[in-house]
């Protein structure tokens, strides 16, 4: 294994901030009038890339979720934060051995592969490695 294989199972970015909202409409209309975030169909997102890997072009999304939504349960906190990752199944097996507390649920879908911890104050995570992050640059 290499060096680099052996580093590999960390958080590379911010993903994506997703709020609880009473009103999430309104919540959209207010940052982006008041702050400037653009809204679109999923929210705002800002493309980025990493000083390590400029090649590679990142996605945070930034969107209101209703209040009702089950999206961050059973976590009650009103976020939950979505962080890319360079290898998925890498870190799951390094939180595994340190007892963190992991949701069985997986979604492999056309744009990444997700999972969902815990933190010790029970706010869920969002794992997400973005199909860029293994085969290259997108």
């Amino acid at each position: 294994m290499s060096a680099s294989e052996e580093n590999r199972g960390r958080v590379v970015g911010v993903g994506g901030v997703f709020l609880k909202s009473p009103d999430d409409k309104k919540l959209q209309s207010w940052y982006q009038d008041q702050l400037g975030v653009p809204k679109g169909p999923n929210g705002a997102m800002f493309p980025w890339r990493s000083h390590d890997q400029p090649e590679v072009e990142h996605l945070t999304v930034w969107s209101a979720f209703p209040a009702d939504t089950h999206y961050f349960d059973p976590s009650s906190a009103p976020f939950m934060i979505n962080y890319i990752v360079d290898d998925l199944d890498a870190l799951l097996a390094k939180l595994s051995a340190s007892g963190v507390r992991i949701d069985p649920k997986r979604e492999d879908c056309d744009y990444g592969r997700f999972a969902w911890v815990f933190d010790p104050d029970g706010n869920k995570i969002e794992l997400w490695e973005p199909p860029n992050q293994r085969g290259g640059v997108r």
